[in-house]
C-alpha cells in the first residue's frame, strides 16, 4: 500500500485507541473532515489575506486617478473658459439621449422575446387541439387535455405580456426620438460652444469610464473578500463541532469500564455500560 495510506493507519489505529473499543472507521473519517476543514480554513486564510491586499490596491488605483482626473479637468475648465458652462446643457441632452436609446433598444428586444413567446404558445394549442380531435371520445387523452390548458394559460400571459411590452415599447421609442430631437436643437444652437468645450467633455468621458472600470474592480474584490470570510467562519464553525466531538469521544473513552464497588466479589460478570448498549440494542433489532 502506499506510504500515506500506511501513515494513515498509523495515525489512526493506535492501541490505546483499541484497548478502549473506539470505533475506528468512525475516528479515522472525524479526523479526516478535520483535516479538510483546516485546509478550508488556511485558504480561507489565504484567500482573505489576498483580496485584503487587492481590494485596498483597487481603491488606491481609483482614488489616485479620481485626484488625477480633478486636476485634469480643472486645467481644462481654466484653458477653454465659459464655453464648458454654455455647452452643458448640449452634453447632457446628448447623455440623455443616449441612454434613451439603451432603454429603447432593451424595450425593443423585450417586444420581440414576448412576441416569440406568443407564437410558439399559439403552435403548442394547435397542436394539442389537433390531438384532441383525432382521439376517439372514448379513449380521451388527459394528458393532451392537460397540455391544452396550460397552453392556453401561456397564450393568454404571452398576449398580456406583449400588450405590455408593446407599449413600453412605443413609449421608449417616443421618449427616444424627443431626446434626439432636442440635441440636435441644441447642437445648431450652440455649435460655436460644443467645439470649444469638446475638449474638456471628451477627457471627462475618458476618465468617467476609466473610474467606472476601476469602480468594478473595487466592487468585485469586496465581493471577494466577503465571500472568503463567510467561508472562513464556516470552516471555523464546522472545526469547533468537530473538536467537541472529539473531546466528547475522548471523555467518554477516559471513563473505561466501571469497576465494581468496595467488597464487591468479582463473579467475571463486569461489563462496560457501552457494551451492554450495543448489546440490547441488537436484542431488540433482532426481534
Amino acid at each position: 500500500p502506499p506510504m500515506k495510506d500506511n501513515k494513515h493507519i498509523i495515525l489512526c489505529c493506535r492501541p490505546a485507541c483499541i484497548a478502549r473499543d473506539c470505533d475506528l472507521n468512525s475516528f479515522c473519517l472525524t479526523l479526516s473532515l478535520q483535516q479538510g476543514e483546516l485546509e478550508k480554513l488556511n485558504q480561507s486564510t489565504d484567500n482573505i489575506n489576498r483580496w485584503e491586499t487587492e481590494l485596498e490596491d483597487s481603491r488606491q488605483k481609483f482614488r489616485a486617478v479620481l485626484v488625477e482626473a480633478t486636476v485634469k479637468l480643472d486645467e481644462q475648465v481654466k484653458k477653454i473658459g465659459k464655453a464648458v458652462e454654455d455647452s452643458k446643457p448640449y452634453w447632457e441632452a446628448r447623455r440623455a439621449a443616449r441612454q434613451a436609446q439603451v432603454e429603447a433598444q432593451r424595450a425593443t428586444q423585450e417586444y420581440q422575446r414576448a412576441i416569440e413567446i406568443l407564437r410558439a404558445a399559439k403552435e403548442t394549442i394547435a397542436l394539442a387541439e389537433e390531438r384532441l380531435l383525432e382521439e376517439d371520445s372514448r379513449q380521451f387523452d388527459s394528458a393532451w387535455q392537460e397540455m391544452l390548458n396550460h397552453a392556453t394559460q401561456r397564450v393568454m400571459e404571452a398576449e398580456q405580456s406583449r400588450t405590455r411590452t408593446e407599449i413600453e415599447h412605443r413609449e421608449t421609442a417616443a421618449k427616444y426620438n424627443t431626446a434626439i430631437s432636442h440635441m440636435r436643437q441644441l447642437e445648431k444652437k450652440l455649435k460655436r460652444t460644443i467645439n470649444k468645450s469638446r475638449p474638456y467633455f471628451e477627457l471627462k468621458a475618458k476618465y468617467y469610464l476609466q473610474l467606472e472600470q476601476l469602480k468594478r474592480r473595487v466592487d468585485e474584490r469586496q465581493d471577494k473578500l466577503t465571500q472568503a470570510k463567510a467561508e472562513y467562519r464556516t470552516a471555523l464553525r464546522n472545526l469547533e463541532t468537530i473538536s467537541d466531538e472529539i473531546h466528547a469521544r475522548r471523555r467518554l473513552s477516559a471513563m473505561g469500564p466501571r469497576g465494581r464497588g468496595v467488597g464487591a466479589e468479582d463473579d467475571g460478570t463486569a461489563t462496560d455500560d457501552i457494551s451492554n448498549f450495543k448489546m440490547e440494542s441488537d436484542g431488540i433489532s433482532s426481534t
